[in-house]
């Protein structure tokens, strides 16, 4: 069956207030009544809103709609979700309530929905799972962390509209985490219907730029400069990691782009990443007479044209 838009129905947007769904459902009526209307598809447009305004009039059931609305598009194809006991019985009868329903109306709401039973059952269906984007520290990762976060999350006001709220949660950061990886806060999404269980909220992990480390799934990388006599003659030297200092053994030759493995030394987990220390070569200023002397000197002592694989 095709997903109806009941907001499209009644020209409203799904922010609009009570008030707002029943002066555009007044003035639809008085538009589309098959008694006074001209319109040529005036009775099935005054079913259509009809239908809508029976649904979004009401904070409860327009609260369940919106439930299982949020994610679908008019004249899609659609199903209830899993477990959805479609239990609604709506009291009194409305402008339209003669009509049949469709298909959606009544798989969402019951056969027994529009007949106007005087009695309304609960509803019971689960609360719709929020998802939210968080950034934590690289350091976070490598350790685990205990976090407190604010976010402003939807959640549905008195009026069945939905409005953010910010929130603020505790959460445990697992180490050995990785970005794009999602943290599930077990009953932290959205509230249930006639005491369904409340959602689930997903946090997706994003790490914040770091002024030295670069991550790429498990394994972090890193510049490390070098003098250029290091890059030629090797040596060890000490360099910076997320864990703290370590020394390098420079091979003898080393060029620019150059990478060393430090396995096992990236964010934990089975198998752990690796560091990546990636090798530039920083240049001394010659910004004296002395250096410039000794710079001079090694164009003296090179037979050298970094050019020449360009067959200049």
């Amino acid at each position: 069956m095709e997903y109806k838009d009941y907001y499209a129905s009644l020209g409203v947007p799904r922010t609009a207030t009570q008030d707002d769904i029943k002066h555009a459902y007044r003035k639809l009526a008085r538009k589309y009544h098959p008694d006074v209307s001209k319109e040529a598809d005036a009775e099935a447009r005054f079913k259509e809103m009809g239908e809508a305004y029976k649904v979004l009039k009401d904070p409860e059931t327009r609260a369940a709609y919106d439930q299982v609305g949020n994610q679908w598009k008019n004249g899609q194809e659609f199903q209830p979700p899993p477990n959805w006991d479609a239990g609604f019985e709506f009291s009194g009868r409305d402008a339209g309530a003669g009509a049949d329903y469709s298909d959606f109306f009544e798989a969402l709401f019951g056969r027994q929905a529009g007949r106007g039973h005087a009695s309304r059952q609960s509803m019971h269906a689960p609360g719709q799972d929020h998802h939210a984007k968080v950034q934590i520290d690289l350091g976070d990762a490598y350790h685990g962390a205990q976090r407190s976060i604010s976010l402003r999350l939807p959640v549905m006001d008195a009026q069945g509209r939905v409005v953010t709220q910010e929130r603020t949660l505790d959460i445990t950061i697992p180490k050995g985490i990785r970005e794009g990886q999602h943290l599930r806060l077990s009953g932290q999404g959205g509230p249930g219907l006639g005491g369904g269980p409340a959602g689930d909220l997903y946090l997706e992990i994003a790490f914040r730029p770091h002024p030295h480390y670069r991550v790429d799934g498990r394994d972090v990388y890193f510049d490390l400069p070098l003098a250029p006599w290091e890059a030629a003659l090797g040596g060890s030297i000490t360099a910076p990691t997320p864990e703290g200092s370590v020394h390098l053994t420079i091979p003898p030759g080393s060029s620019a782009g150059r990478k060393l493995r430090l396995k096992g030394q990236g964010i934990p987990g089975s198998p752990a990443g690796d560091l990546y220390a990636v090798l530039t070569i920083a240049l001394p200023p010659a910004d004296n007479e002395r250096a410039k002397e000794a710079y001079r000197a090694m164009a003296q002592a090179f037979d050298f044209n970094p050019r020449a694989h360009l067959h200049l």
